[in-house]
């Protein structure tokens, strides 16, 4: 089910598949300079759906989570894609002191899991994803909300709204 308005789009994902389903849709969508962040409780498909995305890119190297090394790189046809995550972060500066905001805006994509880690020194996310676990639902399901931040969002939200896929 899916429900959506100009900026948000809220889709049930009953399976890792559709989590799945969801980041192919996503993937022709992001053009260099694209910023998506990704929220949500450990365990709810951030790194599933970075991994998902990664393999709709044309990327069929090891994709690993960033949880200690903070960032992966990818380097794909179109674009660098930089896959962060903020999560052991302790002060919102951190990402700057590390020298990641080099690796934001043309001609990369950046995805970033845990960006409240960094608070408001972020710049504003073309799309914004919320994957949480439903309190009424049985396990292995999630909800997706999606947020755009930006007119290039807003497109996407639009465009992946429309599509016939599980997404």
């Amino acid at each position: 089910m899916k429900r959506a308005d100009v900026d948000s789009l809220v889709v049930q994902l009953p399976d890792v598949a559709a989590t799945e389903a969801c980041a192919r849709c996503l993937a022709p969508l992001l053009v260099p300079g694209f910023l998506l962040y990704l929220s949500g409780d450990l365990g709810a498909g951030k790194t599933t759906f970075v991994r998902a995305l990664l393999r709709a890119l044309g990327f069929d190297g090891t994709v690993k989570s960033p949880s200690f090394s903070l960032v992966e790189s990818y380097d794909l046809s179109k674009f660098r894609l930089y896959h962060f995550d903020f999560y052991r972060f302790d002060h919102q500066e951190d990402w700057m002191d590390a020298g990641f905001d080099e690796f934001i805006g043309t001609p990369n994509v950046a995805v970033i899991e845990w960006p409240e880690r960094a608070a408001d020194t972020l710049p504003t996310p073309d799309l914004h994803l919320f994957l949480r676990f439903p309190d009424d639902e049985p396990s292995g399901q999630r909800v997706m909300q999606a947020i755009a931040g930006t007119e290039q969002g807003r497109a996407c939200l639009i465009r992946l709204a429309r599509s016939d896929d599980d997404c």
